[in-house]
């Protein structure tokens, strides 16, 4: 993947590049700095941020992996991971956010996301004098971006470092692994049961399939195209993935109304999976769980000493 290996001096630039810029002092005394989000606005933000609340699960995920859970007051309805974040006080869903919930918390600074969070949200916290920063997380490369942003907003650019750094060479190993495999089997991934909705080529879930030794049979324009029964089996997949928000008994329902169509190559070897949607679906550190996950179901055979 393009951009995967990012040097020193590359972290170095990237976080001071259009990120830090003069840190002032305030009539009130406390420390602000000036920085530029993802949205490509400028704003004014706590050195220190000390109460701070995350608009998405994505970016809860990412505060406490960088080990400043401690700064949280404030999550969205969905924020579960780690099992610590489901008791932040919930601040709504992140498309309809709870503004009264939010003022309500006092944050001095709200982390949001680009493609999710209203911009009219954003802009009435900001009339209140609440800081929004925005991070916009497409893929793998820009997660880690999201992360060394996120860790030098909090002053944790140490541990940012280190997580990233994992996270590229867990990348590596899998990429360097599923290069010596001897096919590419043909994936349907469906991230939609009723109706069926699977990834196209814009996506980072089409670049886990990817990077994982596969081919995504959902490839296209269409970020996240529709399928009816029939043309999935027309596609005749060798392996069918399901990530679904439904648990347990659900997930037995999926996997049996697959395997009732026998002249599927991904039946017929028994290579149906249901996985958990919140590390595919969530761009987070945890992605690189999930890419872990995926290499492992394409191609058992090339980690079996793992």
């Amino acid at each position: 993947m393009q951009g995967i290996k990012i040097s020193n001096l590359a972290r170095v630039i990237l976080i001071f590049v259009g990120i830090t810029a003069l840190v002032s002092v305030t009539a009130a005394g406390a420390q602000q700095r000036q920085v530029r989000d993802l949205l490509g606005r400028d704003l004014s933000v706590p050195a220190t941020p000390r109460r701070v609340v995350a608009l998405a699960p994505n970016i809860t995920e990412i505060v406490y992996a960088l080990g400043q859970a401690h700064r949280l007051v404030g999550a969205t309805t969905y924020s579960d991971f780690p099992p610590a974040a489901a008791l932040l006080p919930k601040v709504g869903s992140y498309v309809h956010l709870d503004l009264e919930r939010i003022v309500a918390l006092n944050p001095d600074l709200c982390l949001a996301i680009k493609d999710g969070n209203p911009i009219t949200a954003v802009s009435r916290l900001e009339s209140f004098n609440i800081p929004v920063y925005a991070v916009d997380p497409r893929n793998l490369d820009s997660v880690m971006d999201t992360i060394m942003r996120i860790g030098h907003l909090l002053q944790a650019e140490e541990r940012a470092d280190m997580l990233v750094s994992d996270m590229q060479a867990r990348i590596q190993a899998v990429v360097e692994r599923v290069g010596h495999a001897n096919h590419r089997p043909k994936v349907f991934f469906q991230i939609g049961i009723a109706p069926i909705v699977s990834v196209g080529t814009n996506t980072f879930i089409h670049e886990l399939i990817e990077m994982a030794g596969a081919h995504n049979l959902a490839a296209g324009n269409i970020a996240y195209p529709r399928f009816s029964k029939e043309q999935v089996l027309g596609l005749l997949p060798d392996v069918i993935i399901v990530t679904s928000m439904a648990r347990e008994a659900a997930f037995e329902r999926i996997r049996n109304d697959w395997y009732q169509w026998q002249d599927l190559p991904a039946v017929q070897h028994e290579r149906v999976f249901v996985q958990d949607s919140n590390l595919f679906d969530r761009p987070s550190p945890r992605l690189v769980d999930a890419l872990e996950i995926l290499a492992r179901l394409l191609h058992p055979e090339l980690f079996e000493d793992s």
